[in-house]
C-alpha cells in the first residue's frame, strides 16, 4: 500500500504462524485451551457464588480475578481461532481498537486485583483479629469496583490517542491480535506521544501495584516467621504461595513487554510472551488457586455429589 495515497481502514493480522500445515493443529490446541480456560474460570465463579462458605473477601477477589481472566482470553482467542481456519485475516480499524480496549480493560483490572488480593492476605495474616472489620463486605465490594472502574477508564486514554494516528504505510500487523505497540510501527503519524503515554501509565500502574504487593508480602513473611506453630506457618504459606506464583507469572511477562528498557519494533513483536499472558496465564490461574485449596475442592466435591 503506497504511502500518502490510501488511508488504511482495515488491518491484516499475520497471526500465530504463516505455515499452512500448522494452522489446523494450532487451532485444535488453542480451541482446547480456550474451552478449558472458560470452564475453569466461569466454573470457579459459579462455585464461589453457589457455596456460602466461600462468601469471604478472599474468594470475592478470586472470583473477580477469574472474570478478568475470562475476559482477557475472550478478547484475543476467538479472533485468533477464526484466523487460523480462514484466509481472511482482515480486521476493521474500529474492531481492532475495540479488541485492544477489551484486552487492556481486563489486563488493567487484573493487575489491580492482584494488588488488592495481596493486601487482603496481609490483613488476614498480620491482623487476623481485625480482619472482618478491615475487610468488610462493603469495603471489599468498593475495592473490587475501584479495580474495574480504573480498568474501564485506563484504556480509553490509549484508544483515544490511537484516533490521532493515520495508517498509510502498511496495513499488516505482525501479531495475532491488535496489540498496540505493533500498531505504532505502521503509523504514518509520529506515535511518540502515544508511546510515551503508554509507557508512563504502564510503569505507574504496574510498579505501584508490584511495589504494594512486595510490601504486603514482606510483612506477611515476617509475620509467618514469627509464628510458633508449624501448622500455622504451613497454612499461611499455603494460602500465599498460589497468589505469589500468579503474580510472578503475570507481572513478569507484562514488565518484559511494556516496561523493559530499550526500543525497536522487533522487541515488541515477540508473540511467545503475548501468548503467555493472553492465553496461558488465564488457563493456569483457576488451577493454581484451586488445586491446593481445600475449601474450593470441598465446595467442588459437594457440587459434584
Amino acid at each position: 500500500m503506497e504511502a500518502n495515497q490510501t488511508l488504511v481502514t482495515e488491518f491484516f493480522l499475520k497471526g500465530v504462524t504463516e505455515r499452512p500445515e500448522l494452522r489446523v493443529p494450532l487451532f485444535l490446541v488453542f480451541f482446547f485451551i480456550y474451552v478449558i480456560t472458560m470452564v475453569g474460570n466461569l466454573g470457579l465463579m459459579l462455585l464461589i457464588w453457589k457455596d456460602s462458605h466461600l462468601h469471604t473477601p478472599m474468594y470475592y477477589f478470586l472470583g473477580s480475578l477469574a472474570f478478568a481472566d475470562a475476559c482477557t482470553s475472550s478478547s484475543v482467542t476467538p479472533k485468533m481461532l477464526m484466523n487460523l481456519l480462514t484466509r481472511n485475516h482482515m480486521i476493521s480499524r474500529l474492531e481492532c481498537f475495540f479488541q485492544y480496549y477489551f484486552f487492556c480493560y481486563s489486563a488493567t483490572s487484573e493487575v489491580l486485583l492482584l494488588m488488592m488480593m495481596a493486601y487482603d492476605r496481609y490483613v488476614a495474616i498480620c491482623n487476623p483479629l481485625l480482619y472482618l472489620v478491615v475487610m468488610s463486605n462493603r469495603r471489599c465490594t468498593w475495592m473490587i469496583s475501584v479495580c474495574y472502574a480504573i480498568g474501564f477508564l485506563h484504556p480509553l486514554i490509549h484508544v483515544g490517542l490511537l484516533f490521532r494516528l493515520t495508517f498509510c504505510k502498511s496495513n499488516v500487523i505482525d501479531h495475532f491480535y491488535c496489540e498496540i505497540l505493533p500498531l505504532y510501527t505502521i503509523s504514518c503519524t509520529d506515535p511518540s506521544i502515544n508511546a510515551l503515554v503508554i509507557f508512563v501509565f504502564a510503569t505507574v500502574i504496574q510498579e505501584i501495584s508490584f511495589i504494594s504487593i512486595i510490601i504486603s508480602y514482606t510483612r506477611v513473611l515476617f509475620a509467618i516467621l514469627k509464628k510458633r506453630s508449624e501448622s500455622g506457618r504451613s497454612k499461611a504459606f499455603s494460602t500465599c504461595s498460589a497468589h505469589l506464583l500468579s503474580v510472578t507469572l503475570f507481572f513478569g511477562t507484562l514488565f518484559f513487554m511494556y516496561v523493559r528498557p530499550g526500543t525497536g519494533p522487533d522487541k515488541y513483536q515477540d508473540k511467545m510472551y503475548s501468548l503467555f499472558y493472553t492465553i496461558i496465564i488465564p488457563l493456569l490461574n483457576p488451577f493454581i488457586y484451586s488445586l491446593r485449596n481445600k475449601e474450593v475442592l470441598g465446595a467442588l466435591s459437594k457440587v459434584m455429589k
